[in-house]
């Protein structure tokens, strides 16, 4: 008896483990049929916040939580094909970031350019036909990441059914300022005349121009901000945050937080 008692003990963990996982998956799919009966958000913008915390929270080497957090961002995009989101945009650097430490910075650049060089070969991209984008100040960039975008970007151009864009060294404000600066010199130049200016005629200077304003911001970490991230664009926006880090991200916070997007009445101007 005590033997049998002894072995129920060691497979305990396992059994827990199992039914947290039939669990997990029964609340999936669940999600799953919910969201994709109901309209999803057209455009889903995302800050991917947490991947040093998570890192360190598992002991391990910073790069190793950006590349964890790259491969969260694959799993993303798989999801988005699944309930049909027509437009993703992620935050991936910001113009703040590029000020940390060179020791850091050197090899997530290395990641951003093999993870650009990679999805212009990607076969669920030229499949789905994705439009791959990144913007940003990409003069900051180095050029050999410079040169990875192109290669994405070229390999994609013709493609319209979904879009798939990366703000790196990006700054919501930096974005309004060169708008303005453009649209002065227009108007400097007899091109454009000042009460002409509206806010249409911003939105077309803007780097998202040709696509819908985002429906959902969501951002994962904890933190409850948008820290730059598409100011002029998200007027409207609904906001969702989850007490989550980025590469602990799964599907189950994907699926709630559209979710959560399905059952808001969203208000324009109130």
């Amino acid at each position: 008896m005590a033997k049998e008692d002894g072995d129920a003990a060691e497979r305990s963990p396992y059994l827990s483990h199992a039914i947290a996982g039939a669990f997990r998956d029964a609340t999936e799919r669940r999600l799953f049929q919910m969201v994709t009966s109901s309209p999803v958000p057209q455009h889903l913008a995302i800050i991917m916040d947490g991947n040093r915390r998570f890192a360190r929270g598992n002991g391990l080497l910073i790069h190793d939580g950006h590349v964890q957090g790259k491969e969260k961002l694959e799993e993303l995009l798989n999801w988005c094909l699944e309930v049909g989101v027509r437009v993703l945009t992620v935050y991936a650097l910001s113009t703040e970031n590029l000020g940390r430490p060179p020791e850091e910075l050197d090899p997530l650049m290395e990641l951003f350019a093999e993870s650009f060089r990679r999805i212009a070969v990607d076969e669920r991209v030229h499949k789905n036909r994705i439009q791959v984008r990144a913007f940003g100040n990409l003069a900051l960039l180095p050029e050999f990441v410079r040169e990875a975008i192109a290669t994405a970007e070229n390999a994609t151009s013709s493609y319209r059914d979904y879009h798939y864009n990366v703000a790196i060294a990006y700054g919501g404000r930096e974005e309004i300022v060169r708008a303005i600066r453009h649209l002065a010199s227009e108007v400097r130049a007899g091109r454009l005349e000042p009460e002409a200016i509206g806010p249409e005629t911003v939105s077309k200077e803007m780097y998202t121009a040709d696509l819908p304003d985002p429906d959902l911001i969501f951002r994962t970490s904890g933190e409850e901000r948008i820290s730059n991230f598409l100011l002029w664009q998200s007027a409207y926006a609904e906001l969702y945050f989850a007490d989550v880090l980025w590469p602990g991200l799964t599907k189950v916070d994907f699926l709630r937080a559209l979710r959560a997007f399905q059952d808001r009445q969203r208000r324009y101007g109130g």
